[in-house]
């Protein structure tokens, strides 16, 4: 076994090891767990973030205003369109399935290779990406500027008014608020033992049994580290259909040991957010616990063991917290 292969072994390992359930009182919130609960709030300025839903929604963003950030990212569904790939504003489809904008907040970087380190910096490169939003970020400015009613806004909540840098920081903020902290998992984290069934329970045993954990875990249960994707099988030689995007890290770094490594992404609302994996190879839940076990793992589970995990990983969702 090579050396990073080997240590990424011990690290899921150690991960099965150190995260064993830990005695609680009944009622008391569970400590020295590798999954946080989500917080009840990231404190968000009410004001900006309701002009930020607005423009979120608002399709002059886009080249010829026919798309706006909700047109992949219905807050309805997942925070996604549910498509392997996202429609952009001339029909072209995106290069990588669409992630989640629910919680997107927690997590350490943004898109699937990591090239935004905020959520400001994510929504001006979507806005000015020639697939997706395909505008100008001068011309955009001057069409919100050209809103009387976007105009005192802004007026009003920041300083130098409309600016790419404050439609961006709108729209953050209004993300920040799409956080998900009443799932049922973070209820029973809190203390609430009833919140989740003896299923879930057991199936929250195996995925950190197996050391699933070790890289999906966190307030995000996952978002916070990257990782290659097929650790221990090789995930593209078996796929085929190899892509540019597929080299994920690389694309950022140019550095070799990048290459197929990508944001490992949080497993909050997982349930509603199919299909899976950047090349949205998994149509369903299931199948992507078997890529997992097969390319991440390299172990063979039963299928109760499985069927655990995903009664556990379906206990994960919840509405977002965002304005009405």
């Amino acid at each position: 076994m090579s050396a990073p292969r080997r240590w990424r072994a011990l690290a899921w390992l150690a991960g099965a090891v150190l995260w064993l359930p830990m005695p609680a009182q009944a009622g008391a919130p569970l400590l020295n767990e590798p999954i946080a609960p989500v917080p009840q709030s990231l404190h968000q300025d009410p004001a900006r973030a309701a002009l930020g839903r607005q423009l979120f929604r608002d399709p002059r963003l886009s080249a010829n205003h026919s798309v706006s950030c909700f047109s992949c990212h219905d807050t309805r569904q997942g925070g996604v369109d549910q498509r392997a790939r996202s429609r952009g504003f001339g029909g072209q489809l995106t290069a990588v399935n669409t992630p989640t904008v629910l919680n997107a907040a927690l997590n350490f970087r943004q898109f699937w290779n990591g090239r935004a380190a905020t959520l400001e910096a994510q929504i001006e490169q979507v806005v000015a990406n020639p697939v997706e939003m395909g505008a100008s970020w001068p011309e955009v400015v001057r069409r919100i500027q050209a809103d009387p009613g976007y105009r005192r806004a802004f007026a009003a909540l920041y300083r130098d008014g409309v600016s790419q840098a404050n439609i961006a920081n709108a729209i953050a903020t209004y993300e920040r608020t799409l956080i998900t902290p009443n799932a049922p998992f973070d209820r029973y984290l809190r203390g609430d033992e009833q919140a989740i069934s003896p299923a879930a329970r057991a199936g929250y045993l195996k995925f950190k049994q197996y050391g699933c954990a070790a890289c999906h875990q966190g307030v995000n249960v996952g978002g916070n580290m990257y990782q290659k994707l097929g650790v221990m099988n090789d995930y593209f030689a078996a796929r085929g259909h190899g892509s540019e995007a597929d080299l994920g890290r690389f694309l950022v770094t140019g550095d070799p040991l990048d290459r197929y490594v990508f944001k490992v992404p949080s497993l909050r609302n997982v349930a509603q957010s199919a299909p899976y994996f950047h090349d949205a190879s998994a149509a369903t839940l299931e199948q992507a616990v078997d890529v997992m076990f097969r390319f991440q793992l390299g172990r063979i589970a039963p299928q109760q063991d499985k069927d655990a995990i995903i009664a556990f990983l379906k206990t994960l969702s919840a509405p977002p917290e965002g304005l009405p």
